[in-house]
């Protein structure tokens, strides 16, 4: 099931995905604290859902949980009195506000049977902002993310280049059994050095991350290869690397065509 507080889009991509929605409309007006354009504040949101895995857990169905946040947009508002930033003043504090939010769900959760044998999974879905002085900054797509299972997983780092789309294939990775798939990504823990790549984009350039180089797709067939720097964001124009844009535009094309062609849906 996928939880969030509202978002047409998002509510249509799920709902035709398999998924089961839950929004807003299950929450009763006494149960908001705040709300905006996007939807209820985060810690509304989170209440919603732990209210969901109790009921799972009730029936003793194990639970796979999509929760979607949105106080980090625009205007910025939040409840008062959650965080010592008012709201509606900066990003700062709808990013804080959050942080608050996700660290009040845990402590929640934490009094819950399913706790122990649950894994959190907290990523971002993009930064705050992808403008920069080349097409694709690539330290404007440095996410966070935490997996966390106190019980299971000790505390450590990984420093390795990931992307989004190695977290499905690196949780399932996690509870240890074989599966047929057609993922894109890879257990991240058993990913090779010469593996490690990211995809990153924005609405009009697509982007390959892969051996320290940057291929970046534009529309008309134009491309260009690049060495970014991964602290900076900036990029340096180098020479075109074949093998990496064949790379890059198999990647991209085979997603598309098996998405077309209808070609990913859940085999019966």
């Amino acid at each position: 099931m996928v939880v969030m507080a509202i978002s047409t889009t998002c509510l249509n991509f799920f709902s035709q995905n398999g998924y089961k929605v839950t929004d807003r409309n299950a929450l009763k007006d006494s149960e908001v604290h705040y709300s905006n354009i996007w939807g209820v504040a985060d810690e509304d949101l989170f209440t919603l859902s732990i209210r969901e895995l109790d009921e799972d857990f009730k029936h003793k169905k194990p639970f796979f949980a999509q929760i979607m946040t949105v106080s980090n947009h625009r205007p910025y508002t939040y409840p008062e009195g959650r965080i010592d930033i008012p709201s509606k003043i900066s990003r700062e504090g709808a990013v804080k506000y959050t942080d608050y939010a996700i660290g009040k769900f845990i402590k929640d959760a934490r009094k819950k049977p399913w706790f122990s044998n649950t894994l959190f999974v907290i990523v971002a879905d993009h930064c705050a902002s992808s403008a920069g002085k080349v097409q694709l900054p690539v330290d404007k797509y440095h996410i966070p993310m935490i997996f966390y299972a106190p019980a299971h997983i000790a505390p450590s780092k990984f420093e390795k280049l990931t992307a989004q789309l190695d977290i499905g294939p690196t949780i399932l990775g996690y509870l240890n059994f074989s599966y047929k798939s057609k993922f894109f990504g890879h257990n991240v823990f058993k990913m090779k050095d010469d593996e490690q790549r990211a995809f990153i984009s924005t609405y009009q350039s697509l982007g390959y991350l892969h051996n320290g180089k940057l291929m970046v797709l534009n529309p008309n067939r134009k491309l260009g290869t690049f060495k970014p720097d991964f602290k900076t964001g900036t990029a340096i124009k180098t020479a075109d690397d074949e093998k990496l844009t064949n790379e890059a535009i198999s990647y991209y094309q085979m997603a598309a065509y098996l998405y077309q062609k209808g070609l990913y849906q859940q085999e019966k």
